[in-house]
């Protein structure tokens, strides 16, 4: 239970995805620990090329949702505003706003990766 009460420090919404999966916390972790690994596939740099940011909208829309549903709230967040304003051709303003949250990211794979076994 140390990982789920690490990740409420870290502004993961555990009682709201608790309820929405029935109370099930070992599906939770399992699920969180997929998050894990799809933010490592979907690795997202700020360093995006200002021009054609389609695989960047693509790749931030997957981790939105997921975030979502797992009621990861910061992250969640963080990438809506992303692609709404890569959406509105704004890429500065979307790569300040992934330079802001990555710190946070951070913390929260790092949180995951503690607990993960093997």
């Amino acid at each position: 239970m140390a990982m789920l009460d690490e990740l409420k420090d870290l502004g993961v919404d555990v009682d709201k995805a608790l309820t929405t999966l029935a109370g099930k916390t070992s599906l939770y972790e399992r699920l969180v620990i997929k998050f894990y690994t799809m933010l490592n596939e979907y690795a997202i740099s700020p360093d995006f090329d200002n021009h054609d940011y389609n695989e960047m909208i693509e790749k931030t829309h997957a981790l939105k949702g997921a975030a979502g549903n797992l009621s990861i709230t910061p992250l969640y967040n963080a990438y809506t505003e992303i692609v709404d304003l890569l959406r509105q051709d704004k890429p500065e303003e979307a790569k300040e706003v992934l330079r802001n949250i990555l710190p946070l990211q951070e913390d929260i794979m790092q949180c995951i990766k503690k607990y993960m076994v093997g």
